[in-house]
């Protein structure tokens, strides 16, 4: 019985030695986290822009299919480059 009280007593003593560490672990681990954190930030922030920029071409886009709409533009006479540089966005109706 004494022994197994001895055996106990060592164990408790070495559970809090070995949960401090003291090797600068915890230091380095809240850096690692730190900079994943600004990682992620970083990349939240460029997809917001990228949804912002994919709003202003869907809306660019049904300007000008309302631009051709109201212009009652006649397609069939069109020329297919005119017609695909609407399409592509690289040109807007005059």
């Amino acid at each position: 019985m004494k022994k197994l009280t001895v055996a106990l007593m060592m164990a408790a003593l070495t559970v809090p030695l070995a949960a401090c560490g003291g090797k600068g672990d915890d230091k380095l681990g809240s850096q690692v986290e730190g900079a994943a954190d600004n990682r992620a930030d970083a990349l939240e922030a460029t997809a917001d822009n990228l949804e912002d920029q994919a709003k202003a071409v869907r809306e660019s886009g049904d300007q000008q299919a309302d631009a051709i709409d109201d212009a009652d533009v006649n397609a069939q006479a069109m020329p297919a480059g005119e017609k695909a540089a609407l399409v592509n966005g690289s040109e807007k109706l005059r």
